[in-house]
């Protein structure tokens, strides 16, 4: 692995060799190129165990294991991952899914989006506040 160049603050730089005393010195690192937004998808998504879920996602789970019917007409349409926090996929590859949110007139802001087709999907995330956040489920635990 390449080391990165290291950066002295200009203050440092003369102490250390105009002064001639002793000078605490921290270095940086040089600003790396940006990273990609799969990098970015990958911090940004945790995982959530699958018996932490609210009941009513594993109610939305259901539903989406036997295919509806469900309870608004946006349920099961393409989720287009705008914010990019998910992993980068092809459009159509993610759907999204209300969960209900007990007292909420509206929607609410939970969700559970899939990934795969519909019938097959092969991974699940759950957001409960409309994007901001996705955590992956896991089934294991």
């Amino acid at each position: 692995m390449k080391t990165p160049p290291r950066f002295l603050s200009a203050a440092a730089l003369a102490a250390a060799l105009f002064i001639g005393g002793s000078a605490t010195v921290t270095a940086t690192a040089a600003p790396t190129p940006a990273a990609s937004a799969s990098t970015f998808a990958a911090a940004a998504v945790g995982d959530i165990c699958y018996s932490d879920l609210p009941s009513q996602a594993h109610d939305t789970l259901d539903l989406i294991a036997t295919g509806g019917p469900y309870p608004y007409s946006q349920d099961g349409t393409v989720f287009q991952n705008r914010e990019g926090l998910l992993p980068a996929k092809s459009s159509g590859y993610y759907h999204e899914f209300t969960v209900k949110t007990p007292g909420s007139s509206t929607r609410g802001t939970r969700r559970i989006i899939t990934g795969g087709t519909q019938a097959d999907h092969v991974e699940d995330y759950y957001t409960p506040d409309h994007y901001a956040s996705f955590d992956l489920v896991d089934y294991s635990c």
